[in-house]
């Protein structure tokens, strides 16, 4: 594949590429397109515990990047895990993200060249680039974003368990670990809640013999593990199953789905 046309416009363009979750087999037909046409690459450097999905970006590049594309690491300033107030050390270090981001996009992008970012799953979902790239914006940098989207872990949890998102004319609400009994509380038979960022496992404050559950973490990859069935009975399998992954890797990816037990297709017909 050779180098991209060159472009007549000043601007700098930034493609966030959905990269899919644990397998380069997730990567689109779009996605390559747009790899084989980027003059710069930018990965955020996560350290050591998580330089395996470096290591998959590293993979979909070699296979799909045009030879001699410039990989440049974007430094990840340090984050408050257990903060006091969560929103705020989530803005701040939000803000910290683009004062850095920015510095390289104008350093390693020339006016009229393509650069990138490979998004994790989707960057519609769970992810923070689109709002630190409305933040870097702000500086008055010129810069012109498209996204290209991605193949996200719902996609990937239900394929694995063979089921539909949703029960016929019922609601999804995607949310987080740190919001799931307050959501769980408000939802309704015939809905579907699908967890993601649950670094506590907070389905185990949830009463298991009201729940069905669909779990899996490091989905796509060779070592995805899956468990299913009602909450109650497999709730201690999840978390010993959580807690073997993030021992394997020094980290844990895992996503699930719970239905409310006596909520059916059928009652929604």
């Amino acid at each position: 594949m050779g180098p991209p046309a060159p472009s007549d416009s000043p601007v700098r363009r930034l493609s966030l590429i959905g990269m899919g979750v644990g397998s380069v087999e997730h990567v689109t037909g779009q996605a390559v397109r747009a790899l084989g046409e980027v003059d710069v690459v930018l990965t955020v450097d996560k350290g050591e515990t998580k330089a395996d999905l470096n290591g998959l970006r590293t993979e979909i590049l070699a296979r799909h990047a045009r030879p001699g594309v410039r990989t440049i690491s974007v430094a990840e300033p340090e984050r408050d895990r257990h903060p006091a107030d969560y929103d705020a050390e989530v803005r701040r270090w939000h803000d910290a993200r683009a004062q850095v981001w920015a510095r390289a996009l104008h350093d390693e992008i020339a006016p009229g060249q393509r650069g990138a970012f490979l998004v994790w799953g989707d960057p519609a979902l769970y992810d923070s680039t689109l709002r630190i790239l409305d933040t870097v914006l702000a500086t008055g940098l010129e810069l012109a974003v498209d996204v290209v989207p991605g193949v996200t872990a719902v996609q990937v949890l239900t394929a694995a368990h063979r089921i539909p998102l949703n029960t016929i004319g019922g609601a999804v609400h995607v949310t987080t670990g740190r919001r799931l009994l307050i959501d769980a509380a408000r939802a309704q038979p015939s809905d579907t809640l699908v967890v993601m960022l649950d670094a506590a496992s907070a389905h185990a404050g949830l009463d298991g013999s009201a729940w069905d559950v669909w779990w899996g973490a490091h989905l796509g990859a060779d070592d995805e593990v899956l468990v299913a069935g009602p909450l109650d009975v497999v709730g201690a399998e999840i978390t010993a199953a959580k807690a073997a992954a993030r021992q394997r890797h020094g980290w844990v990816m895992d996503t699930y789905l719970l239905r409310r037990r006596g909520g059916s297709d059928a009652a929604q017909e």
